[in-house]
């Protein structure tokens, strides 16, 4: 080890820990329900909620990727799977062939408006309702000095 070493303070390991926990921990105790309720995974689920807020419940596959947090194969592998249950189609883009549009069916639109409410009720039970209007203001914004909302993504 080198003497110019920054170990952390007290209070900054508390913090980094508890990140790490949030980061860690979080994503499985979202994702039980909606695989109880829904049969689908948070990743799934993010991603057909991505599609069906946009205005005509399409986006590029890259766009995509960058907003669901995963990479391009991945969500491929995702994608396929949404194809052969009838809930998207792909396309290439009409203003550039080079990219492919993944589109939102009636189906897959179903599919989302199904699951949110046990997202949603999951959302408030680990995320919100422990939290008072303060956390949740100081929680937005430490999530923008980090640069991690959706906002930032775009």
């Amino acid at each position: 080890m080198s003497d110019d070493t920054q170990w952390l303070t007290s209070a900054e390991k508390e913090a980094w820990t508890g990140l790490v926990s949030l980061v860690l921990l979080l994503p499985g105790r979202l994702e039980a329900p909606l695989q109880r309720a829904a049969g689908l995974t948070l990743f799934e689920y993010l991603t057909l909620s991505q599609i069906s807020e946009t205005s005509e419940r399409q986006l590029r596959m890259s766009e995509l990727a960058y907003l669901a947090n995963g990479s391009l194969s991945r969500l491929s592998n995702v994608v396929k799977r949404f194809e052969q249950r009838g809930w998207v189609v792909r396309f290439p883009d009409p203003e550039d062939g080079r990219y492919t549009i993944v589109a939102l069916t009636d189906a897959g639109y179903e599919k989302v408006v199904a699951a949110a409410p046990t997202h949603l009720a999951t959302v408030r039970r680990f995320v919100l309702d422990p939290l008072n209007a303060t956390d949740e203001r100081a929680l937005a914004r430490i999530a923008e000095k980090l640069r991690t909302r959706p906002a930032d993504l775009a």
